[in-house]
């Protein structure tokens, strides 16, 4: 066997353990498969992780960056405020379009969170993350385009996050892309009206 440092060997077991669960469930994912799927022994996955609790946690903010950090990427805002939140919600959407079974796999990993004693943490980590995520978006939109908000600013970084989530599982059961892609042009219409340039006079 290959002998690769630590890191690259975790990371090896996260991307395994992810194919594992999205194929077979989060209950069914267990150290043994996963370690077969990334062809490594037992003792390698013990050297690198204390326990599976400590290999989800790292599944579910690495799965979770997966839709994330496209999204910082791409705020890159224009002088149209309409045209860069949309280009920002799009990004993200397209993700959802290219990796179903990853999201899917990000509301079971949520659910097997609240539902393990002592792993309640690792749920409000994520949303923490998806927050964190929609907290840039807003300062970059307001920084670079001179905005301010209509809101408080944790009102919309939650909104947006309620919305976004609704939304993806909504097409997850659904799995109408018209639809959502209509639902994601008004949100995107939405949040545009909640911001304005700091020298319009408030309402």
């Amino acid at each position: 066997m290959e002998r690769l440092p630590s890191t690259q060997r975790r990371r090896q077991l996260v991307e395994a353990a992810i194919r594992v669960m999205t194929r077979d469930g989060v209950a069914r994912a267990t150290t043994r498969s996963i370690c077969a799927e990334a062809g490594v022994s037992l003792s390698v996955f013990h050297y690198c992780f204390a326990s599976k609790q400590a290999l989800i946690e790292d599944v579910m903010e690495t799965i979770t960056a997966h839709s994330v950090t496209p999204v910082a990427a791409r705020i890159q805002p224009t002088a149209d405020i309409a045209e860069s939140v949309r280009a920002a919600l799009g990004t993200y959407w397209g993700h959802v379009l290219a990796h179903p079974d990853e999201h899917m796999l990000t509301y079971e990993l949520t659910q097997y969170a609240l539902r393990q004693p002592g792993f309640e943490y690792l749920a409000r980590r994520q949303y923490e993350q998806y927050a964190a995520a929609n907290r840039d978006l807003i300062e970059h939109l307001c920084a670079d385009l001179d905005l301010r908000l209509l809101v408080p600013p944790e009102t919309l970084v939650r909104y947006l996050a309620s919305m976004i989530d609704g939304l993806t599982l909504n097409y997850l059961v659904l799995g109408d892309g018209e639809g959502a892609a209509a639902v994601l042009d008004a949100l995107a219409a939405h949040v545009v009206s909640l911001l304005a340039h700091r020298d319009t006079p408030a309402r």
